[in-house]
């Protein structure tokens, strides 16, 4: 039923924006959610762990995982693969509980495909200066795979109008505030709350 399945949220944002702490900060608050675990082709960076910020794994096992169709959604970002594991995240929505995929563009047109119902939202950073302070800062890349972060972003803010709602990352508290509206807001909609309340509205009718 409806009322017993997990809700979807797909969150989307240029390289440096924000999200992935915002998301983190969203879990931490909210119960009855968690985020989905991507595999990923890149190698790991010094603070990431397996099995905690990605699934490190080679080539051969993703094209292995693509051709057996164990992805929700794959596409290839900075040279490297990314994916989302079928099975773990029909398995969650199952158990009730809400899920985070923190995918690109390209994994929201293949979700949205798959499960029309998804809510996704879009992390907007304040300003394109802004967004090149925070990749220098978090000091993960070389200047030139900078520079290609910043024009890889152009691409994904020309499909902003492809989601269902835009927050923008200017102020963290604000931002976090903003997204946890959404998604206790998706946990309210109409199907879903007719659907569990099944028996209520059934009583109502027999009056």
């Amino acid at each position: 039923m409806l009322s017993d399945l997990g809700n979807l949220y797909v969150i989307a944002a240029p390289s440096g924006a924000g999200k992935t702490t915002l998301v983190k900060a969203v879990v931490d608050s909210l119960p009855s959610i968690t985020v989905s675990i991507s595999h990923t082709t890149r190698a790991k960076r010094p603070n990431e762990m397996h099995g905690v910020n990605y699934y490190f794994i080679d080539k051969a096992e993703f094209e292995r995982m693509i051709a057996h169709g164990e992805f929700l959604e794959h596409a290839v970002i900075f040279d490297h693969y990314y994916g989302t594991s079928r099975e773990w995240v029909q398995e969650t929505l199952a158990k009730g509980l809400d899920v985070i995929l923190e995918i690109d563009w390209q994994g929201h047109q293949q979700i949205r495909r798959l499960f029309p119902d998804v809510v996704s939202i879009f992390i907007l950073p304040p300003s394109i200066e802004g967004l090149k302070e925070r990749l220098i800062k978090r000091n993960q890349d070389r200047p030139d795979i900078i520079q290609r972060r910043l024009a890889d972003a152009k691409e994904t803010l020309s499909h902003i109008s492809e989601f269902d709602y835009v927050v923008i990352n200017d102020d963290f508290m604000k931002a976090l505030h903003d997204l946890k509206i959404i998604i206790e807001a998706g946990r309210l909609l109409c199907a879903r709350q007719m659907a569990k309340f099944a028996k209520i509205l059934d009583n109502f009718a027999k009056m």
